[in-house]
């Protein structure tokens, strides 16, 4: 993907955007809720965090990818999850508040360890004689990015809640709209690469997409966390904030490279399918009478 005003201008505001979106949704209470399901938090953390950047690496590994598209695709594995997450919890009978506890530490780790983990997988798959990475200052540029905008708008709801509650609708609309406009403007501009791009990892993309999903899911169900906090956990874990990644790879003061970039936004296509499918399977489940386990302690 070429530089340009859109990917350069349009895409981190449409990323502030989002983010700022978020934190007008979001109270201090959102945190401390967390003790109230530690179970499942820490079970959706732990499948964030540790789980999935080591399922990715092994699909990149296992399909060969050259270098960059296999750190773009970390880079992807690294990042929280995506706002949607909260919406599509709701679609299908997910435990919504849990999604926003979840989105709110998400969003706080990931500026600790995405660099961390984007730095590991760029000294493994390229090489550190590249001049590519996060340094310290670019470290503090990614944290900036992530809980800046989280901040303002956990700021604007504690000083009016009533505004943010007004605000909020719009600033996802608007945010969508600007997204939406980088999305159709990059599909143009790339138009005659993008049989490549999809030839190339797209269907790790759409693997990584379903596993993840699957994971988020399951993980928790397995010790026996309710079902409606299994779903949110799903959708959370498996819906990953690409516009996040794709910002991070495109931005000129960060990774400046292009190719990085390409794996998240072929992602960012592909999961609205997986995520649909894997949303009527799970809502079918719930409808079972007889398939219930004990809500977590």
């Amino acid at each position: 993907m070429q530089q340009s005003v859109l990917t350069t201008v349009m895409l981190p505001a449409a990323l502030a955007l989002i983010m700022f979106g978020l934190g007008l949704s979001l109270t201090p209470q959102d945190f401390a809720r967390i003790a109230t399901r530690p179970k499942a938090v820490v079970i959706a953390l732990v499948a964030q965090l540790l789980v999935l950047p080591v399922v990715c690496f092994g699909l990149v590994v296992l399909f060969g990818l050259e270098p960059l598209l296999a750190a773009g695709m970390m880079l992807l594995a690294a990042s929280p999850g995506g706002t949607t997450a909260n919406l599509y919890s709701h679609l299908f009978g997910g435990d919504v508040a849990l999604n926003v506890s979840l989105t709110a530490v998400n969003s706080v780790l990931a500026a600790f360890t995405l660099p961390v983990v984007v730095n590991l997988s760029l000294d493994h798959f390229v090489g550190s004689g590249r001049d590519i990475g996060l340094q310290a200052d670019k470290v503090v540029q990614v944290f900036a990015i992530v809980l800046v905008p989280v901040a303002i708008g956990m700021i604007v709801r504690r000083l009016g809640a009533r505004f943010a509650d007004r605000m909020d609708n719009p600033v996802r609309i608007l945010s969508a709209i600007v997204l939406a406009a980088v999305i159709v403007g990059a599909i143009v501009q790339e138009r005659e690469r993008l049989g490549g791009y999809l030839a190339s990892v797209g269907l790790v993309a759409l693997l990584f997409s379903a596993i993840s999903l699957t994971i988020g899911y399951w993980l928790p169900r397995l010790f026996k966390v309710e079902r409606r906090q299994a779903i949110a956990s799903g959708m959370e874990i498996g819906i990953h904030n690409s516009t996040l990644a794709i910002t991070i790879a495109l931005s000129p003061s960060l990774l400046a490279n292009s190719t990085m970039a390409v794996p998240p936004a072929v992602y960012g296509v592909l999961m609205f399918g997986t995520t649909l499918v894997f949303g009527y399977l799970v809502r079918r489940r719930v409808t079972e009478p007889d398939d219930r386990l004990p809500a977590a302690g």
